[in-house]
């Protein structure tokens, strides 16, 4: 009887244990799936917030890159704006470096037709004093020369002295013989007339400019028109 009860007490507790192993089951299976539902739906919702959050962030990279990209094209626009513009300064200033060059010449060209025409003053001045000396000593001499040679001087158009000797012809002694007598550019003696003409004027012009012998060239010239009326007369 006792062993009947002993075995009734184990029956009785291998049932109620699992009874209680089924209601733990029961029980701790419901509570983990509940609990996984659970951590299914948390997982899911982070999910969809990481989602949505790195999409926003991937949006906002796309704008930025957009964005970044925009910036690039207007910093291209401008550097070439600024290419363009450092090749029209580079241009304008070769044009202005040109400009100068050109004015300095001018300048230079300038400056030196100031030399030039201050030397041809100066020459001029100079053959102008020469000049005058010379129609000077030949006024000195025109009184000495009319009152022993017969000889008139008259100054005619031009600048230019004519010399009229008379008593050459002794048959005529009033008929004119005529020299007419200039100073160049180049400040020299040069016959431009005689009358009648005498062959070796060429000779007496060349003396004169030679000696500068204004004196000797008048005489000269007489002594020829005396020895062309001989020889007409002959």
């Amino acid at each position: 009887m006792g062993n009947a009860q002993a075995e009734d007490e184990v029956t009785l507790f291998e049932r109620d244990m699992k009874e209680f192993w089924i209601q733990f089951k029961i029980s701790y299976g419901t509570e983990q799936s509940n609990q996984t539902s659970a951590l299914r739906d948390l997982c899911k919702e982070t999910i969809e917030a990481l989602s949505e959050k790195w999409s926003k962030k991937l949006k906002e990279e796309d704008l930025m890159i957009d964005k970044i990209q925009e910036y690039n094209n207007e910093i291209l626009q401008q550097s070439k704006y600024v290419a363009e513009k450092e090749e029209q300064l580079t241009e304008i200033k070769s044009k202005l470096n040109q400009e100068e060059e050109q004015q300095q010449n001018l300048t230079d060209s300038i400056q030196e037709l100031k030399e030039e025409l201050m030397k041809k003053m100066e020459i001029k001045s100079s053959k102008n004093k020469a000049t005058k000396e010379k129609v000077e000593q030949v006024s000195k001499i025109t009184s000495l020369f009319k009152e022993h040679l017969g000889l008139e001087m008259r100054r005619i158009q031009d600048e230019q002295l004519q010399f009229i000797f008379r008593h050459i012809d002794q048959k005529d002694p009033d008929k004119p013989y005529m020299c007419t007598l200039s100073i160049n550019e180049q400040g020299d003696y040069e016959v431009t007339s005689c009358t009648p003409p005498l062959d070796c004027i060429a000779e007496l012009q060349l003396k004169l400019r030679e000696t500068n012998n204004f004196s000797a060239f008048v005489a000269n010239i007489r002594k020829a028109f005396t020895a062309l009326s001989y020889k007409q007369s002959a």
